[in-house]
């Protein structure tokens, strides 16, 4: 899809001000705005603060800085839908920055490299964590950071969660996964595989446990009446991604049809293939507009050749064959039957219409609720109403993605310190305003095209469960990075110091940023009209000033 071309240059309105004059009615102020990519991050990275450490070619300390919020990049940076990317400005220029890319290369090379973080003092405090996905590790490598002793305990044989049981190999290696998990486990978190817990107080209890974090996911496939349904081989798409991770056999037949059209419903079609299915077909009930997966997930799955019939429904399973009824969009977008019948022959059929938690073990614990959907209640600490219990990941409302679990696990983590300490962990600082691309003032940028990922071969992919895209190169990562713009964070390019003709900014050094000598100011607004971030703007000037000493006005980048 082409760019819509942006005329960049400035337009400046004599009018909008009384600019210079004996008295100076305006001054400048280095006011850094929200980025984009970071207000769209589910983890809460600091996405522009890392990359521009990796632009500076300063790797390890881009990854410290990222894993101050996220402790799987190498993970997030393959699975993750990016939706920092869907944000970033650079998208009206030419093409997003490859974030996720980036992130990657970062993750690889940390375990590569074995780097690994610090931790501080010894709380004496214990949190038991119940769950080993993506909401659970991210407490446990949190909390661990805090200084409390942690142990997750897991029902499953691998840690992981759906990342190891729901996440094909192709799309998430389970090498580079266990990787991410060990460093966690190095830090001394405990992890105890085959242990589910059935009796959350008899274990906090038994354990000596302070607090309690519950991230047991959704591990249990929907299933839904079908007339006949017996008489075919049926199965969900949660209990085939499952088979396929422990390498148990499946029998599936030539033919599959996978019934649901979100991202789980592409990876069961794509899995279906790759175990000998000479045929997938995914059938949904709408049209394609209205499809839950992901744009790019269904490219794939029909360049794997799998194939989509839009508005349709499993009317009845029959052996061997499935009749469909034909539906139709109403006025509103709904879909409608229509009477009209016809057959898909199938030897298997791929319930794809969502998961649900077995939390039937949580009623029994005291003050925990359960809303309507079957998710649990819990406050805007994450705490349940059991005190010192909290929840997080897709057992609590929300999204279900892995980078929001993983954003639930480290605020859990926060709460839970706050909470041991007898405290109230303060609300976040209001956000600053996001720095929109019409904000931001480029005349002149580099014209630089996104790096490519290679990509296997489609009849490769099909034939195996190797991994499908290949990570960016070093140069390519660091050149990925310096495609960022910035937006609303000064990052020193002198523009202002250069612009203004009263000499009135100085140079405080690398990474310290300016002071604007204010007694030398005019108020004239060129540098303001010169930063290409907006990490500058226009306040009014103050009634009265302070005449003890010279004034000045400060930026740290």
């Amino acid at each position: 899809m082409s760019t819509p071309f942006h005329d960049l240059t400035p337009r400046l309105d004599p009018l909008r001000h009384k600019g210079t004059g004996p008295v100076r009615t305006q001054r400048p102020l280095y006011a850094n705005l929200l980025a984009p990519c970071n207000g769209a991050c589910p983890a809460g990275e600091d996405i522009q603060g890392w990359l521009a450490l990796a632009q500076a070619g300063k790797f390890e300390k881009a990854w410290t800085k990222l894993v101050e919020a996220n402790p799987l990049p190498g993970v997030h940076g393959r699975v993750c839908y990016h939706p920092c990317e869907t944000s970033c400005n650079r998208a009206e220029l030419d093409s997003a920055v490859s974030i996720h890319g980036v992130e990657r290369f970062l993750g690889d090379m940390a375990v590569a490299q074995g780097w690994q973080v610090a931790l501080p003092a010894d709380s004496r405090k214990r949190v038991l964590v119940i769950g080993a996905g993506p909401a659970g590790l991210s407490a446990a490598y949190h909390l661990r950071r805090y200084g409390h002793a942690v142990e997750i305990q897991e029902a499953a044989a691998q840690p992981g969660g759906m990342m190891h049981y729901g996440i094909p190999a192709y799309r998430l290696p389970r090498a580079e996964l266990q990787q991410e998990i060990d460093r966690i486990t190095a830090l001394g978190v405990k992890l105890t595989l085959n242990c589910p817990v059935t009796d959350v107080a008899a274990a906090r209890a038994a354990g000596n446990f302070d607090a309690v974090f519950i991230a047991i996911g959704t591990q249990i496939g929907k299933r839904i009446e079908i007339p006949g349904r017996d008489a075919g081989r049926m199965l969900t798409a949660v209990s085939l991604l499952h088979a396929a991770a422990d390498g148990a056999p499946v029998k599936l037949g030539r033919r599959v049809a996978v019934y649901g059209a979100g991202n789980t419903a592409m990876d069961a079609a794509r899995t279906a293939r790759r175990l000998g299915a000479e045929e997938a077909v995914i059938v949904f009930i709408s049209d394609r507009a209205h499809m839950e997966a992901h744009a790019f997930e269904a490219q794939e799955a029909l360049d794997e050749g799998v194939t989509i019939k839009w508005l349709s429904s499993i009317h009845q399973v029959d052996p061997g064959r499935l009749q469909l009824e034909l539906m139709a969009l109403d006025a509103n977008g709904k879909p409608q039957p229509t009477g009209q019948f016809e057959t898909l022959k199938a030897d298997a059929v791929v319930l794809a219409l969502g998961q649900q938690a077995d939390s039937g073990f949580l009623h029994a614990l005291d003050g925990v609720m359960f809303r309507s959907d079957g998710s649990v209640a819990v406050d805007a600490t994450l705490m349940t109403g059991a005190p010192g219990v909290f929840a997080g990941g897709d057992l609590v409302p929300g999204e279900r993605t892995v980078t929001v679990a993983t954003g639930h696990g480290r605020r859990a983590a926060g709460y839970i310190d706050a909470w041991l300490g007898g405290g109230v962990r303060p609300p976040p600082k209001p956000a600053a305003a996001t720095a929109t691309f019409d904000m931001l003032n480029l005349p002149i940028y580099a014209d630089a095209a996104r790096a490519s990922q290679a990509e296997l071969a489609a009849a490769r992919r099909v034939a195996g469960f190797d991994e499908v895209m290949a990570g960016l190169s070093q140069a390519s990562a660091q050149r990925e990075a310096q495609r960022c713009l910035s937006c609303g964070n000064c990052f020193e390019c002198d523009n202002c110091y250069a612009a203004c003709p009263e000499d009135a900014i100085e140079k405080l050094g690398p990474r310290l940023g300016y002071r604007i000598l204010l007694n030398a100011c005019t108020g004239c607004t060129i540098c303001v009209d010169q930063c290409p971030c907006h990490a500058m703007q226009m306040v009014p000037e103050p009634v009265a000033e302070p005449a003890a000493k010279p004034i000045v006005a400060e930026v740290t980048p």
